[in-house]
């Protein structure tokens, strides 16, 4: 525990409730329920930052056992192909430290998983698996902390395939262009002397 948890445990009375969670839930290794809940989770959401505390949490799917349990200590996920930013890569290659958090929307379940992590080459893809599922790289991640997530705020959802195709005639925005504010043909470029 660091000194603002500790600190803030003080101020709202939940030392002693604090104590009791981490003696009873937080283990330095992966359990065989852990275990075998992480090898069953089809998607992963990744917390990194770099060396001056920036911070990114992205997302992490793929079909069950995407993220292979190697033993107790370690974990391994491949990076398929996304947007090219490279955000949470350069962070782990700044610093090792990550978050991981795994949620069964379905069962209503969550567990944390902290530690450090390290990019390795993708050696294990094989050459039937489908375009943008290949991964050149793979990260392996140290487990220090692996405890339950509160399970009080967690929405059940249910999973609904995939639709495949569009389902309408009218032209439909690309998913990547979501949150642009303008077609690109519109933005402005400064001229210069302007």
């Amino acid at each position: 525990m660091n000194r603002g948890e500790r600190e803030l445990q003080d101020t709202l009375g939940t030392r002693q409730q604090a104590d009791a969670f981490h003696a009873r839930q937080m283990l330095d290794h992966l359990n065989d329920p852990m275990r075998t809940f992480i090898e069953r989770q089809t998607m992963l959401f990744l917390a990194t930052a770099d060396l001056v505390g920036g911070c990114d949490n992205t997302f992490r799917a793929g079909p069950p056992g995407f993220v292979r349990v190697l033993d107790g200590e370690h974990l391994s996920w491949p990076e398929y192909r996304g947007n090219g930013v490279m955000a949470s890569l350069g962070n782990i290659t700044e610093n090792a430290r990550v978050g991981l958090l795994f949620v069964d929307f379905d069962q209503v379940i969550g567990l944390h998983v902290n530690g450090t992590a390290r990019i390795v080459e993708e050696t294990d893809c094989p050459a039937d698996t489908p375009p943008g599922r290949r991964a050149r790289l793979r990260v392996i991640a140290r487990v220090q902390e692996a405890y339950i997530h509160c399970a009080k705020h967690i929405p059940r959802l249910v999973e609904v395939p995939r639709q495949r195709g569009r389902c309408s005639t009218t032209a439909q925005q690309k998913k990547s262009d979501y949150f642009v504010s303008e077609p690109a043909d519109r933005v402005a470029v400064p001229v210069a002397g302007a």
